[in-house]
């Protein structure tokens, strides 16, 4: 049942009495049984309503605003007040006809006419009985038309199944008004007081929620008994709707008004914001839209991210989600997805660039002009996947930036060593608070393009841990056939890697997971010679620390031959950090001098590189193995670059045991057992006697224990040494020497003989002796590096004695 309103018959608002009873009159049955008594007019004037229906004993009031409505109730309501109301087919036709009318009605009794401040009327209606229109007798000023009485047909008084339907309209009626919120308590008196029971019915068809056709329907039922079975279907079906109605509100009343109060909190917040100046939620939204209208992606990504932008349109902007889809979104608009760099296929440009900022490293350079080259002819070439190894401070990070200029790319770099967390790499899950894209992802963005050099710095430092394996979660990112949709676990789309240079660096490619190492393609970066690290000093190192401590060239300048003492005197190393440390101190000095006004040397000398620098602590070691038999310097690679390593080997009387210390691993403490054992077995060949040796112990030691060494490049160092100090015989000068041996006598090759070359050089030594299988790798190596150096190829361990000691024996030798 609906509360009892003011009807617009004219498309006014609705306007709501105080109380129901206001509008229900005290109908008895006696005032019932007088006015069905009362007599029709020949004639009435037909007042059409739009929006409801008057039933007979009804009361009801009607706001009139069309001049037809108005007239009509002016002249009623100054003769007899009674008039015809029936009701509109149509609400939207302004001035009906006959046609636009219902022809049953009901006749009512105008009972008060209000006039409203807008012009409008407001009468209150009583309907007294129904009637049917015969004849329209004019429809000016408004309808007038004859009229008949329809008559009712009224059960007996003794039917008791009437009485009991009535009871049940009684019951459903009191019920609907407790069940719905919008009815006062006070209509469940009116209901309790009624005694008509026509009147019952015709009050609850009228008030009841149903459309005018439906109301119409029942007002045009003759009988009263068929009437009532009616409105109590339409009142069961009011109820249903009633009770699932409060039931679902009940259950979700807690969420509605928390929402609710959210709403309003939100909207308070978005005033005080824009009072502020700032910006609304809303208006931030409508403008990520409008970015996302210039964004230059594909369909997918397009509705993914339209998708995303309701979602956050539906979230509370104070829960915690509503932080991360923000940033979801921005990072979204962000990223450059399909945005490339335009490549500069100008080799010779390129070439220029990579010479002016590296000097030497001529496979690298040569590698990426080779890449350019294809690169220009096909313009749609994978980018390759580089991992540069060698030795700290010989470039590999640097020449990242030499390649981006070259190419016209943005330049990003991340460094990977001591990473152990995969979502480093792939990124969190947005379920997580707090949670953000892999770095990869980041600096994709924080590069502007799709297409940058990305160096990958110290991939071989990566580490596992419980938060999963880094190196694992890079096989995707470093497959050229997988990366075109990388899949970040923030972002929760593919983004394509296909066109990126990844350049990896790393010191030493055995601590890299295989699987890792497949997938890229390695070059070696050696260390540098003498003649390269002075060059290196002078055109790039030199110029760049003056600039930095505030100097140039007319406050200092320093020589080759002074380049060259540091180089040799204070920095045995494969790159040149070291160097660049020993540089800026020399600078420093000088400004300090500047600073204080004091004088000072503008051309360094000697003199002044050993004041600043010290007493040269690395020339000492050079020359060792001259005067002492058992001493033999061997060539080492090690993770930093190519080492000389001093052997030494000592003869005491005793049982022929074999001792080693320095701190030696298996392989080379293996290598020392085959070279005694061998030399036993082949005594005669070195002019010994192996009864005597047995009562002899032997103790091999490589000095500096506190490193550990291993690996096979010691084994003809060992024997040579050996072999020396049981013959006390010398070992040439300046030699030195790396090589694997075996129980039958070979000599077998071994790795990193560029780097044990460089080493050799930086060390003075001017012999090598190398297994004649290693001629191929010396061949690969530029001459320039080979000046100054005799190289001897040797098969068995004979011609590695017969190359290594002189014929000299030492003073004070011991006899056997």
């Amino acid at each position: 049942m609906s509360k009892h309103n003011i009807i617009s018959i004219d498309n006014l608002s609705l306007q709501e009495f105080d109380t129901e009873a206001e509008l229900i009159p005290l109908l008895t049955p006696e005032d019932e049984e007088e006015m069905n008594k009362e007599e029709l007019p020949d004639s009435l004037p037909i007042l059409s309503v739009r929006n409801t229906v008057l039933f007979p004993g009804v009361v009801i009031p009607i706001s009139a605003g069309r001049d037809k409505s108005i007239k009509l109730i002016n002249d009623a309501n100054a003769g007899n007040k009674i008039i015809g109301v029936v009701a509109q087919m149509n609400e939207e036709v302004e001035d009906p006809s006959k046609n636009d009318i219902y022809p049953i009605g009901t006749v009512a009794k105008i009972l008060r006419v209000l006039k409203m401040p807008d012009g409008n009327i407001t009468v209150i209606l009583q309907g007294k009985k129904r009637f049917e229109i015969d004849a329209v007798v004019s429809e000016m000023p408004y309808i007038r038309a004859t009229v008949k009485e329809v008559e009712e047909l009224r059960p007996s008084k003794v039917d008791t199944e009437f009485s009991t339907i009535v009871d049940s309209i009684r019951e459903l009626a009191i019920q609907i008004i407790k069940e719905s919120p919008n009815i006062p308590t006070e209509a469940t008196f009116a209901i309790k007081n009624i005694e008509s029971q026509s009147f019952l019915i015709n009050f609850v068809s009228s008030n009841m929620n149903l459309t005018v056709k439906e109301k119409q329907d029942l007002l045009m039922i003759n009988a009263l008994k068929e009437r009532a079975l009616e409105t109590l279907r339409f009142m069961n079906i009011e109820l249903q709707k009633l009770e699932l109605k409060n039931d679902i509100q009940s259950k979700v009343r807690f969420d509605l008004d928390q929402q609710q109060r959210e709403y309003f909190l939100h909207q308070q917040m978005k005033t005080i914001q824009e009072e502020l100046g700032g910006v609304s939620n809303e208006q931030e939204i409508e403008d990520m839209r409008e970015k996302a209208k210039s964004k230059k992606w594909d369909l997918k990504v397009a509705n993914h991210f339209e998708k995303e932008l309701s979602k956050l349109q539906r979230m509370n902007p104070q829960a915690p989600d509503f932080g991360i889809q923000r940033n979801y979104l921005e990072l979204f608009l962000e990223l450059p997805w399909d945005n490339f760099s335009k490549d500069n296929f100008d080799l010779k440009r390129a070439q220029k660039i990579i010479d002016r900022d590296h000097f030497g490293l001529e496979d690298v350079k040569k590698r990426i002009i080779e890449h350019l080259a294809v690169l220009k002819l096909r313009n749609d070439m994978k980018s390759p996947i580089i991992c540069l190894t060698g030795p700290p401070g010989v470039g590999k990070t640097s020449i990242g930036k030499s390649i981006a200029e070259a190419l016209g790319r943005e330049y990003v770099r991340i460094s990977l060593g001591g990473l152990r967390d995969e979502a480093e790499i792939r990124g969190h899950r947005k379920t997580y608070i707090g949670a953000m894209p892999g770095r990869i992802i980041q600096s994709i963005k924080k590069a502007g393009t799709s297409n940058p050099v990305f160096v990958l710095d110290e991939i071989d430092k990566l580490s596992n841990s419980n938060q999963g394996d880094p190196s694992s979660a890079l096989l995707e990112v470093l497959d050229p056939e997988q990366n075109s949709e990388f899949y970040d676990n923030f972002l929760e789309m593919g983004y394509d890697l296909s066109k990126v240079m990844f350049i990896a660096t790393s010191n030493n490619m055995s601590t890299i997971q295989p699987a890792l190492r497949d997938r890229m393609e390695v070059i070696k970066m050696s260390g540098y010679t003498i003649e390269e690290k002075v060059e290196i000093a002078r055109q790039h190192l030199f110029p760049k620390q003056l600039k930095e401590h505030g100097l140039n060239t007319k406050d200092l300048s320093i020589g080759k031959r002074q380049l060259e003492k540091i180089v040799e005197g204070y920095t045995r190393e494969s790159g040149v950090r070291n160097l660049e440390q020993k540089i800026a101190q020399v600078i420093r000095n000088a400004a300090k001098s500047i600073a204080l006004e004091e004088e000072y040397n503008k051309k360094v000398t000697d003199e002044d590189i050993v004041k600043i620098l010290g007493t040269p602590r690395l020339e000492r070691d050079k020359y060792e193995n001259n005067d002492v038999a058992g001493v033999v310097t061997g060539l080492a690679w090690t993770s930093v670059g190519g080492d000389i390593l001093f052997i030494e080997s000592l003869i005491s009387a005793g049982k022929g045991t074999l001792t080693m210390t320095g701190n030696l691993g298996n392989v080379m403490k293996e290598s020392a057992t085959i070279a005694l054992e061998y030399i036993k077995a082949n005594a005669g060949l070195f002019g010994l006697d192996a009864e005597i040796i047995s009562k002899y112990n032997i103790h091999l030691h490589v000095p500096e224990g506190a490193t550990p060494k291993d690996g096979p490049s010691a084994g003809i160092a060992m024997l040579t040494s050996l072999v020396s100090l049981l013959t006390q015989k010398k070992v040439k000068k300046s030699i030195a020497m790396t090589g694997e041996i075996t129980l039958r006598g070979k000599v077998l090759p071994v790795g990193g003989i560029k780097e044990k070359i460089l080493a050799a050089k930086r060390a003075n030594i001017k012999e090598i002796i190398l297994c004649h299988e290693n001629k191929s790798d010396v061949e690969e190596i530029n001459p320039e590096y080979l000046e100054g150096i005799t190289f001897h190829y040797v098969k068995v361990m004979k011609e590695v004695i017969d190359v290594a000691l002189t014929d000299q024996k030492v003073k004070n030798a011991k006899k056997l």
